[in-house]
């Protein structure tokens, strides 16, 4: 017994040492690869604003590459527990293992202590380091790739809680200021407030609102009162960012979890139409790493029997895998955030899919 104990502790670190070994081989590959695409693609933009060698680095890629590494971890996960299993299968390691005694689930152990260090790296990145990174990534994308974009927002309408309305005509997200603003005030269904201002600014040394060139219209029944500040300024607290109103679809990926969830809260109120996407960014941080689980028990069910051919026909199949279970993702995210689809469920999906599917390869997988 102690003989078997130590044996299977051997096979145990060899199977977690193979497994991440390639995985850590194989990402790194690909983020280079990725990387020199990239540079590529961009090399003229760099140069085009006078960026150095350190800025690129320190201001660019230290934002792009944790993000390149946690879009290519399923898949990389899902190539390297084929690949290394393929090759035990066709040099006919597995076959001593199980029939020395150990049950195809014992021998699943490794695998599953390996997804386990993926998925907690994973989860980590996206609950802690994704928010900052993102942040350098898609600041510099914003400024310096996407600069011709307009960085305008138009026709805003909000609710900013249950009686407060805002419209901004245009919203400039290079000044932080909008223009032709209106808030109206409600008590029920009766107007009590409305106020218009020609330009609406933001201030970020004292974190309120300034309002030029304004008026005041206060409603009481019958009884008007009209307060104006024609060419005069005026500071104002607003339950609103200028964050709010950014022009750039990636400014999501930027929150903290605490931000985000604020911003949850927030929005559901408001009912301005980001509610779906927002709530879609929080649960894919916290479900999308139980891919790591789902793709080792599919790539170990492929892959673990010996065929004719070597490792190509299981790396053949796991590849394709590997892509529908990409695009799988961004069908169920174009159907949460357009078609209706609740964001938690349109997360699962994928999750629940492949998971079906490795149950039934583990049936088929030898014993």
């Amino acid at each position: 017994m102690n003989i078997l104990k130590s044996r299977l502790k051997i096979i145990d670190g060899y199977i977690i040492g193979k497994y991440l070994g390639t995985f850590v081989f194989t990402l790194s590959i690909f983020v280079v690869i990725i990387i020199i695409f990239d540079l590529s693609e961009k090399l003229d933009d760099f140069l085009g604003n006078n960026l150095s060698f350190w800025q690129v680095i320190t201001l660019y890629y230290a934002g792009s590459i944790p993000f390149y590494v946690n879009m290519l971890s399923p898949l990389i996960n899902f190539i390297a527990v084929i690949f290394f299993t393929a090759k035990m299968a066709d040099q006919t390691e597995i076959v001593p293992i199980l029939s020395g005694g150990v049950s195809f689930n014992r021998f699943l152990l490794p695998y599953f202590a390996s997804a386990f260090i993926i998925f907690a790296a994973n989860l980590g990145a996206n609950l802690y380091i994704l928010p900052y990174t993102n942040t350098l990534k898609n600041s510099f994308e914003n400024t310096y790739i996407k600069k011709n974009d307009s960085p305008s927002k138009l026709n805003i309408h909000m609710k900013l809680d249950e009686n407060t309305y805002i419209y901004i005509d245009d919203f400039n997200n290079k000044t932080k200021s909008g223009y032709r603003f209106s808030l109206d005030n409600f008590n029920g269904d009766i107007l009590t407030k409305k106020l218009i201002a020609d330009q609406i600014k933001w201030d970020s040394v004292k974190h309120s609102w300034k309002l030029t060139n304004y008026s005041i219209r206060y409603i009481k029944g019958l009884k008007e009162t009209m307060v104006t500040g024609l060419a005069k300024e005026k500071d104002t607290v607003l339950d609103m960012r200028p964050d709010d109103f950014s022009a750039y679809e990636n400014i999501y990926e930027n929150l903290s979890n605490q931000e985000l969830s604020d911003k949850i809260r927030k929005e559901k109120i408001r009912g301005s139409g980001i509610w779906n996407d927002l709530l879609f960014e929080e649960y894919k941080r916290w479900f999308q790493p139980l891919s790591a689980f789902v793709l080792t028990l599919i790539g170990v069910a492929l892959s673990s029997r010996k065929v004719r051919g070597g490792v190509g026909l299981p790396l053949g199949i796991g590849i394709v895998l590997s892509f529908l279970y990409i695009v799988m993702n961004q069908f169920a995210k174009m159907f949460s955030l357009k078609g209706g689809i609740p964001p938690l469920l349109a997360v699962l999906i994928p999750t629940i899919f492949f998971g079906v599917l490795g149950l039934y390869l583990l049936k088929k997988a030898p014993k």
